[in-house]
């Protein structure tokens, strides 16, 4: 065991170039947001979304029930409670985010009478309506929304489904009338655009592995609301504990699909704007690095191949021209993951701050930071659990 100095200071962050952390969120219960592509700030900055739960450390079960509220930045970081909910995981939350073009509108996924549901909550007047079916992810002008089958995620990817409904086609490899549906988010009609075996059935350079089980996973509109990405996973016998990826993207309607990333690898991406789509990704001319590429072309350029050289959780802050590119790492060799900031025009990296990962924070139940921005790019939120448990953490910007 290392010294109990040593210990102390592993727990603290160290930032860089100015940047200030302020801890958001306290114990005793633990706090975190999720993925790195919902808009968690409201569009003044004040409001900052958060989940809370009161373990850590194992699945989630079907009767775990967390909290999901906001902290008022402006009012000490006060805790305001918004309800709660029983579909959720440690990577993604429950898909809680802030309506796009609201600024009182938020939504989050429950599980509700055997079903899986979407609340559409005022936090204002705390009126709340809910819809028949979960979300992925939302369109820019907040009308409609596309998902997918999270009875299949929980069952194939634990960490990104959700307990509680068991998946009825668990042992078929690429089961019927199941895929990506689009939401009415006024009226909660839903309707099938891309099921499995479609995108199953377009080839594979070298053929599928033997007994290969497919799913779709990490879904999310582009920024016109004309285009969506999705990943098509395979796990079978050359897989084994593992999967293989590919990046389609299809119109709104599910429509003219298009194989962005056809070599098997593709992992975190986001939209720079309605024709260019930053992944990580391997391809024959650098191999594993970050790569843009320009939608139903094949075209692609590495993208700070020397600088950002492991893979993160990547998004544009769009008040910049998407200039900076807001980003972060996996552990590294001592356990420190790190979030920074990469000029596209200068190549600099621009430290914000690296955390202590303890060694219990692992697998499924691991905290990953998924830095996001407030509407102004002035302030990032993180998730980390450097500091006895994980909880939300803001750093400014500098920009």
């Amino acid at each position: 065991m290392l010294p109990l100095s040593r210990r102390a200071v592993l727990a603290l962050p160290f930032t860089a170039r100015g940047a200030t952390v302020r801890q958001l969120t306290r114990g005793p219960k633990f706090h975190w947001f999720g993925y790195y592509d919902k808009l968690e700030f409201d569009p003044t900055g004040r409001y900052v979304l958060a989940n809370e739960v009161s373990f850590e450390h194992r699945s989630p079960r079907a009767d775990d029930e967390i909290r999901v509220g906001m902290v008022d930045t402006d009012d000490n970081d006060r805790w305001i409670d918004l309800g709660s909910t029983r579909a959720w995981n440690w990577q993604q939350g429950c898909m809680l985010q802030f309506v796009p073009g609201s600024k009182d509108e938020v939504v989050w996924n429950d599980r509700v009478d055997g079903e899986f549901v979407c609340h559409v909550v005022n936090i204002k007047s705390g009126k709340k309506r809910t819809l028949g079916s979960a979300i992925y992810t939302l369109s820019p002008d907040g009308k409609w929304a596309i998902t997918c089958d999270f009875r299949r995620l929980n069952d194939v990817r634990p960490g990104y489904g959700y307990a509680g409904v068991p998946d009825p086609n668990h042992s078929k490899r690429i089961p019927d009338g199941v895929g990506i549906w689009r939401v009415d988010m006024r009226t909660g009609a839903k309707k099938l655009l891309i099921p499995v075996e479609e995108a199953a059935g377009v080839p594979y350079p070298g053929g599928y592995s033997n007994n290969a089980k497919h799913w779709f996973n990490h879904l999310l509109i582009g920024p016109d609301g004309k285009r969506f990405i999705f990943l098509h996973r395979w796990r079978g016998d050359k897989e084994g504990r593992s999967f293989s990826t590919r990046l389609f993207t299809a119109d709104a309607q599910g429509k003219d699909l298009y194989v962005t990333d056809p070599h098997g690898k593709t992992s975190h991406f986001i939209w720079r704007d309605a024709q260019h789509i930053l992944a990580w990704a391997w391809h024959p001319s650098k191999g594993e690095k970050f790569y843009l590429y320009k939608d139903k072309t094949d075209r692609v350029e590495a993208v700070g191949p020397e600088v950002m050289t492991v893979n993160g959780h990547c998004t544009y802050l769009n008040r910049t021209g998407n200039r900076w590119i807001l980003n972060d790492t996996y552990p590294d060799k001592s356990r420190n993951q790190n979030v920074f900031l990469f000029d596209t025009q200068t190549g600099e990296r621009r430290a914000l701050g690296s955390f202590h990962a303890p060694p219990e924070y692992t697998g499924e139940w691991r905290c990953d930071m998924h830095p996001r921005s407030s509407p102004d790019g002035k302030k990032i939120a993180i998730d980390s659990a450097h500091n006895s448990g994980r909880q939300v953490y803001l750093i400014e910007s500098g920009l």
